[in-house]
């Protein structure tokens, strides 16, 4: 299981990491592709991946990539309210087919999936983009290292029992702290390359601080999602990780957070 892991998850960093230095189209197919995936994921947990409530939303969060590339966000509102507006008429019209939390989480995950995760996309498309889309990672998968690493040396109060019995305090602070450190390292290295972004290093530092803490809220509700309808994994299409959900949990709050605290704290 340890090869298997390590090997895919070698595979995945070399993938993402060619994919970020491209960006433009194959990252934004990608990014969809990951967004559609996840859903589908999300969806079957409910049981609606095959069902009318699922397909609403694969279409909603179709729609929204394609507003996005063609830059008209102006039309995002009117698409999730058009959306609403469907999920709730097949409720009424299908009763009881149904439920509330089905038509609920339909609705949820046009949002946790497909918008949230849309801004990995667009933090690379940001001035300086090719090098302010590596804090997400940094913040993410940094967050888990240092978190773990910290969390075995020293963990001794137990974060959220319940979801995940061995994360720690220790460990979440660690991460906090090991992702801001890797950010302010990664921006005074590149301060030379920005042009845009305002002290790169105690920006991206900040940066990651910021979307650290977030990342831990997103694994955790990954969990609880997980716990609530007694699933393993959300899938197993990366072996030794699991699902999409799974890999990316965190990266999906990490990508918002690192696009609003540049855009608030770091341009010029």
């Amino acid at each position: 299981m340890f090869t298997t892991r390590l090997i895919s998850g070698v595979i995945l960093v070399i993938l993402a990491g060619f994919l970020l230095v491209k960006g433009g189209v194959l990252l934004f197919l990608a990014s969809m592709a990951i967004s559609l995936i996840g859903l589908f994921e999300l969806y079957r947990v409910m049981k609606i991946e095959r069902e009318l409530p699922g397909v609403i939303g694969y279409l909603a969060v179709l729609a929204y990539y394609g507003i996005l590339w063609t830059q008209s966000e102006g039309y995002v509102t009117f698409l999730l309210v058009i959306s609403l507006m469907l999920l709730m008429t097949v409720y009424v019209v299908t009763f009881p087919r149904f439920g509330t939390e089905q038509i609920t989480v339909a609705f949820f995950g046009i949002f946790y999936v497909g918008l949230m995760f849309s801004f990995l996309y667009q933090v690379r498309s940001m001035p300086d983009g090719i090098y302010l889309v590596w804090l997400i990672v940094l913040s993410s998968w940094g967050c888990d290292t240092c978190a773990y690493c910290v969390g075995m040396l020293i963990g001794k109060h137990k974060m959220a029992p319940k979801l995940s019995p061995k994360k720690t305090v220790e460990g979440a602070v660690g991460g906090v702290l090991g992702a801001a450190l890797l950010g302010f390292l990664y921006g005074a290295y590149f301060e030379g390359s920005m042009e845009v972004i305002l002290r790169p290093g105690v920006i991206s530092a900040a940066a990651c601080a910021i979307a650290a803490v977030i990342s831990q809220i997103g694994d955790l509700a990954a969990s609880a999602i997980k716990r609530n309808h007694n699933v393993k994994d959300y899938g197993h299409l990366i072996p030794g990780h699991g699902g999409i959900l799974d890999r990316f949990d965190s990266m999906i709050f990490t990508a918002p957070a690192i696009y609003f605290a540049i855009m608030f704290l770091g341009l010029r």
